[in-house]
């Protein structure tokens, strides 16, 4: 869970507070326009039908809390460190460390946790935690070793680097540093050895890992 030092001034998804003030004014609206202003959050609403939308203030104070979503999409690059293959046939559980690649697309939550903080000689300051989560589905590039166990003794090569692509769907956790993801998967061997491969388009289970360069 990441620190920020303010609040950026957007549209933001109210979630949930244990301050039952606040969440009177905030009624069954969940959509606002937020902004701090160092010890305090100015709620804008959406336009209703008169045009007109609300806007009310909102003073931090210790023990109470509100939590705000950011809903967006995200487009990231991710490599793939391993990818654990099931068994196939005689062929027991593999680990694939060899390069692999991915483009993801998918649906990302950004969690704001608000609260106030208390500093010596009594004076308090907003303290702002998030996380961010995600889903979405990749695809991409990478390589694999082929070698007659894993085609059936077909291989024409006693072993080589194959070229594969793959696709799949993740989950993934942003610690602000970095981004890292759980995925599931399959892949596809170029090459004459595809027809062979004995995990041609298999699942596959691995993690995603990405630096943050945002």
């Amino acid at each position: 869970m990441g620190r920020l030092p303010a609040l950026e001034p957007g549209d933001y998804q109210f979630f949930r507070t244990n301050d039952p003030a606040l969440a009177a004014a905030v009624g069954k609206e969940r959509t606002f326009y937020v902004e701090q202003a160092h010890d305090s959050l100015t709620f804008i609403s959406q336009p209703d039908s008169t045009g007109a939308p609300r806007r009310f203030g909102y003073g931090l104070h210790r023990g109470h809390h509100v939590i705000l979503v950011d809903r967006k999409f995200d487009l990231d690059v991710f490599t793939i460190p391993f990818k654990a293959r099931p068994p196939q046939g005689p062929v027991p559980v593999q680990l694939n460390t060899n390069f692999n690649a991915a483009l993801y697309f998918g649906r990302r939550l950004d969690f704001y946790h608000v609260n106030s903080r208390a500093l010596l000689a009594g004076r308090q300051e907003p303290q702002i935690r998030t996380v961010g989560l995600g889903y979405g589905v990749f695809t991409g590039l990478g390589s694999t070793i082929i070698n007659p166990d894993v085609t059936g003794q077909r291989s024409q090569v006693a072993e080589y680097e194959g070229f594969v692509v793959h696709a799949g769907a993740a989950a993934i956790y942003d610690a602000r540093i970095f981004n890292l993801g759980l995925a599931i998967g399959a892949d596809q061997l170029l090459g004459p050895d595809g027809r062979h491969w004995i995990y041609q388009r298999k699942p596959w289970f691995g993690v995603l890992f990405g630096l943050d360069l945002n």
